[in-house]
């Protein structure tokens, strides 16, 4: 019992030590893949604006937001490691708007808790 506290408290101070270093160092504007977007981020989420007027019908981009936390691993569950990880928005269209964070927001099992290191668009589909 203790080894396992003083193991949480480990991967605690460890997660709050990268919290607020990503939380001074990760604040700006992200460059973006496509040249149509310009994305705004902070420590806690990342958006994307894209006016792509010109884009082909049926193009679709997606933003990706790269991550630093406690995350679950990938077919792993109930297992979680901390470090580097990325997420994904839904699809979205040349003129529209995406915002994406590092938690997990919509009742997965597993909890992600992170900050923005970084975030880029991609296109989709073509």
């Amino acid at each position: 019992m203790r080894r396992t506290i003083i193991a949480a408290a480990r991967v605690s101070a460890v997660a709050v030590s990268g919290l607020a270093f990503a939380t001074v160092i990760g604040s700006g504007t992200a460059p973006a893949g496509p040249q149509d977007c310009a994305i705004q981020r902070d420590a806690f989420s990342a958006t994307a604006t894209c006016h792509d007027t010109d884009a082909p019908p049926g193009r679709e981009y997606v933003l990706t937001v790269d991550c630093w936390g406690l995350h679950g691993i990938p077919n792993a569950f109930p297992f979680y490691a901390v470090g580097p990880y990325s997420s994904s928005t839904r699809s979205f269209v040349p003129t529209d708007q995406a915002t994406g964070n590092c938690s997990t927001n919509w009742g997965a099992p597993a909890l992600n808790v992170g900050v923005v290191t970084d975030a880029h668009v991609e296109i989709y589909r073509q």
